[in-house]
């Protein structure tokens, strides 16, 4: 990007004159110089508001984890405080984590970008054609090295959008060409759904799309490139669902589940018995019902229910108030980011989770076919609670470089 003379003198960033998609943004080397008046940011100037929204979910994660888990992992392993004795430790190597990519500066990513996006691919790759690949319920979604199980699509996510924020920062100026600005990307996407659907991971499928689309809008791609591409896919969607007879079932289940209550309907209903139970004040931390061999998998893809059962709908509002803070405090961070590449890793961030929430919810209260997504922060999982601190912490360190106000 050139610099007038005065600028370069200044080391002040330029922002072009011309638009991408009527939305400007500024090139992808812009330094972020403080305004007048206000102080640099420094190591510890954090969002304390995020941090806050974050530790207070987790702690609620360690709480819920043991009450939905302790009567499975009594009966399953002999030990009630199995899953939380892990939780505890997923927790505190998810704070170490966050810690560590608080202090990274956030442009160490952009050389990183290549390297990680193939490890992430080839860790993908592995689940399904390597002997540390796992497969359990029909799914490969996992792999084991020695003690330690490993999910890839969560690091792969967090890899998709540094790609994406890193690429589109890059072609700012060419965003609006096909084969510059939305062909590269779209590959990209091709080969991380393809390696997803041969586990089978369609939940995770619809969310990379998602996540990929939104970052390509905000980012200039130009609109008739994202309509097509989304017209373009819908058939596709269709035809895996119908051509997948597991995948059928659950989305007529998922039109009415009280057809086939011993069946696909199973899950949805008792998820929906545990929100009625709760009511508005909830049957009390422990005392909830569905959790007992009930609900499947109450302490991570359904967590969300036993806390509308034991807590109700406050305690529901409470969880929603905190991702609120979540959601908010990410896309003001990347509202106010001083470069493309800056402001772009922000939002997809914040949007990752913020998919992540709303279909975990939106399959415990019936409003989207069952899928396997953990509820970030809340779910029991190293994987998913590790690698989502740490992009927390990303996120951290881009409003502290940016002059975001504690």
């Amino acid at each position: 990007m050139k610099k007038t003379a005065a600028a370069k003198k200044q080391n002040r960033p330029i922002r072009p004159t011309g638009t991408s998609g009527g939305r400007k943004f500024a090139g992808p080397d812009t330094v972020a110089i403080p305004a007048a008046g206000q102080a640099a940011a420094g190591p510890n100037r954090y969002d304390a508001g995020l941090l806050l929204a974050v530790l207070f979910l987790v702690g609620c994660g360690i709480v819920m984890v043991y009450s939905a888990s302790s009567a499975l992992a009594q009966g399953k392993f002999g030990n009630d405080a199995y899953f939380l004795k892990r939780q505890v430790l997923f927790s505190l190597l998810g704070i170490g984590a966050l810690v560590i990519c608080g202090h990274l500066p956030y442009r160490i990513y952009r050389p990183l970008t290549y390297p990680l996006l193939l490890a992430s691919l080839a860790l993908l790759a592995a689940v399904k054609i390597s002997s540390l690949g796992v497969t359990a319920g029909g799914s490969s979604r996992w792999l084991r090295i020695g003690p330690i199980h490993f999910q890839p699509v969560e690091l792969a996510r967090l890899a998709l959008v540094i790609y994406m924020a890193y690429s589109l920062s890059k072609k700012q100026e060419h965003l609006q060409d096909f084969s510059v600005g939305f062909l590269p990307h779209l590959i990209v996407l091709a080969l991380f759904t393809g390696l997803l659907l041969l586990q089978p991971d369609f939940g995770s499928v619809m969310i990379f799309c998602a996540l990929a689309w939104i970052m390509m809008f905000v980012a200039g791609v130009r609109l008739k490139h994202l309509l097509g591409s989304l017209l373009a896919m819908l058939p596709l969607a269709a035809g895996l669902i119908i051509f997948e007879p597991y995948r059928l079932k659950r989305m007529i289940s998922f039109l009415d589940p009280w057809s086939y209550p011993t069946e696909e309907g199973y899950q949805v209903i008792h998820s929906l018995l545990a929100f009625g139970t709760g009511g508005l004040w909830g049957t009390g931390i422990g005392q909830g019902y569905q959790k007992l061999f009930y609900l499947p998998e109450p302490h991570t893809d359904f967590i969300f229910s036993v806390i509308g059962e034991e807590f109700g709908l406050l305690g529901v509002m409470v969880i929603l108030s905190a991702y609120g803070v979540v959601l908010w405090r990410g896309f003001a961070i990347g509202r106010r980011a001083r470069d493309d590449f800056a402001s772009l890793a922000a939002l997809g961030i914040t949007a990752a989770i913020g998919l992540q929430v709303a279909v975990n919810m939106g399959v415990a209260l019936g409003m989207l076919p069952t899928k396997g997504l953990t509820l970030p922060f809340l779910s029991y999982g190293g994987s998913s609670l590790i690698i989502n601190m740490a992009a927390v912490g990303i996120l951290m360190n881009i409003g502290a470089a940016n002059g975001s106000r504690v």
